[in-house]
Formats: C-alpha cells, structure tokens, sequence
C-alpha cells in the first residue's frame, strides 16, 4: 500500500506526479528544484543558492514523512553543468553526516525542467 506524502513547505507538483510515495517504510521522492514554495519562483541566484533552495524544499518532503537527511541511503543529483559540481557538492554535503552520507549519482543531463541547473532525488528508509 502506498501513502502519498505532500507538504506545502515544498514546492507543489508541476505535473502528473506528488512529492514523494511511502511504500512500508520505504520514501522514494520526486526530484526536487529550486522553486521557492511559499511564490513557486525560481531561485537561480547562483549554484549554490540554487543547490540549497534545492535541500531545503527535500528537507522539507522528508520531513512530511517523519524522516530527516539522516533517513536517506540513495540520492541522485541531475546537473546542467559538470563543471559545477565541487560547488553543488558542498552544499549538498553540509546536509549530510560524511560517515552515515547515502549511497549517490550524479549525471550531467542535457536539460532539466524549467531551465534549472541542478534537480536531485532521493529514497529514504525509517
């Protein structure tokens, strides 16, 4: 049985989809951008202001479900551009504890929705 899990402190779907799906107590989530939820506005300031609008709207999904970073073992992260990787990686792994960090990907992809730089994903389990 799946639950459907939905929070407004995360942007609202743009499609046929929902934030994320709890499957037992497995949390598999949507790729989350950096649209700031409370004006559905991009935050494209720079890469890491993008990367952590990005943390922050997953944060707030896992949270939905009663579970935090530390839940996660996988995430994929979808970049434009691999050349922003090391500054995308910083800020994603303030997030994390570096000795309990999950299980990761990250391609560089030829388009992303909205024209955002980075998009990234991630299943977690209670």
């Amino acid at each position: 049985m799946k639950k459907i899990i939905i929070t407004s402190d995360a942007p609202a779907p743009i499609g046929p989809y929902n934030q994320a799906v709890l499957v037992g107590n497995t949390l598999y989530t949507s790729g989350q951008i950096a649209l700031n939820p409370a004006t559905m506005e991009l935050v494209l300031d720079d890469i890491e202001t993008e990367t952590k609008q990005v943390m922050e709207n997953m944060k707030a999904v896992l949270a939905a479900a009663e579970m935090t970073y530390e839940n996660v073992v996988k995430t994929t992260i979808f970049i434009m551009d691999m050349n922003d990787f090391a500054k995308i990686n910083g800020v994603y792994g303030s997030y994390f504890n570096e000795s309990t960090a999950p299980a990761r990907e990250t391609v560089q992809v030829a388009g992303l929705p909205k024209g955002v730089n980075v998009e990234i994903s991630m299943i977690a389990v209670k």
